[in-house]
């Protein structure tokens, strides 16, 4: 039989021909033919590209003062309507400036800025050099940017990196509780509107429930009487709104010390999840579980709303309530723990 050997690459690269035992070595291809694009042949592409770049900065000037608008004009909303007005301006001027900054980047890049491949050689590090190579270089890319002969870019660029972060700088001034102390902030989130005698009442509709309203199965969205009333109802709410059931007595796991915090059944619990804050609002009535919809914590209202799944860490805080004369609910104190999720206070 005939030699049938073929060439078989070694550990270079390389391979050698079969009954020749020579190596040839495979030739570097180098870097594709550059295509220049049409902003790199036509003046009136090119114009139209830094026109374009400058508008989408100019979109994100439009969106901060849009963002702007609404923090400062609309101020405080006092109507759900109003407040989804604000919300909608506030996330849209904030998408605009953040958009139209990092597509304009994007944009110029591609159609102003060189596009050319470069292959250099290592070469050793000169510490001398270093800092002369490193300005050469940041000379470089500022050449290619072409910043320095664009200054319609240039002036809406640094216009729009200018305003981007002040919504951001605003927001983080203003937050609630600004200026105060630690033991204040604890203060402010530890009580809420629940206080001896204040009738439990509809939410929205303020109107206050007796104890004959609820039926084994019902739920109610509860809020304090004169919430709606309030300086601030939207804080005030956000800490103390609660939902109100009824079960059979027979099938509740009372702690003592709380035997007289529901009435023939009937039981109040904070309606803020322990987690993170989520409005717990849905309830299984075969099985008296309470679940939080954002990450599914469950809690069982059997057991005084302790925690049978998920990750919140601790049972939804109870509130105390009993019946006046005339038959309405009432609370008999505030919650006797902080609601909502654990702050730093807590161990």
């Amino acid at each position: 039989m005939g030699d049938h050997s073929h060439g078989s690459p070694d550990d270079s690269g390389t391979v050698a021909k079969a009954g020749t035992g020579t190596l040839d070595k495979f030739q570097d291809p180098g870097l594709p033919p550059h295509r220049k694009r049409l902003a790199d042949t036509d003046p009136r592409a090119e114009k139209r590209a830094e026109r374009q770049v400058a508008l989408l900065f100019i979109i994100s000037i439009i969106g901060t003062l849009s963002f702007f608008i609404a923090y400062f004009v609309l101020g405080r909303p006092e109507t759900l309507s109003e407040i989804r007005v604000q919300n909608s301006m506030l996330g849209l001027g904030t998408t605009f400036a953040m958009l139209g900054i990092g597509i304009g980047i994007v944009h110029w890049a591609k159609t102003l800025m060189p596009d050319h491949e470069v292959s250099e050689m290592r070469h050793e590090i000169r510490p001398e050099a270093d800092r002369q190579d490193a300005e050469d270089i940041i000379n470089q890319v500022i050449e290619e940017t072409g910043i320095k002969r664009r200054p319609l870019i240039r002036n809406t660029l640094i216009g729009a990196i200018a305003l981007a972060p002040v919504p951001a700088i605003f927001m983080f001034r203003d937050l609630e509780g600004s200026g105060k102390t630690a033991g204040q902030l604890i203060e402010q989130l530890r009580h809420t509107m629940w206080e001896k005698d204040v009738r439990l009442t509809r939410d929205p509709s303020g109107t206050p429930i007796k104890a004959s309203d609820v039926q084994i199965g019902s739920v109610f969205h509860v809020i304090p009487e004169g919430l709606n009333e309030s300086e601030d109802p939207l804080n005030e709410k956000a800490k103390a709104v609660v939902l109100l059931m009824r079960l059979d007595p027979a099938k509740m796991t009372i702690s003592p010390g709380r035997e007289n915090w529901h009435v023939d059944g009937i039981v109040a619990y904070s309606k803020i999840c322990t987690h993170v804050g989520c409005p717990v609002a849905l309830y299984e009535q075969q099985t008296h579980h309470l679940l939080c919809p954002c990450h599914q914590s469950t809690f069982d209202l059997t057991r005084e709303c302790k925690v049978v799944f998920g990750p919140a860490g601790r049972p939804l805080p109870q509130l105390p309530i009993t019946v006046d004369s005339n038959g309405f609910l009432v609370a008999q104190s505030d919650f006797h723990e902080p609601v909502g999720p654990s702050y730093w206070e807590r161990g």
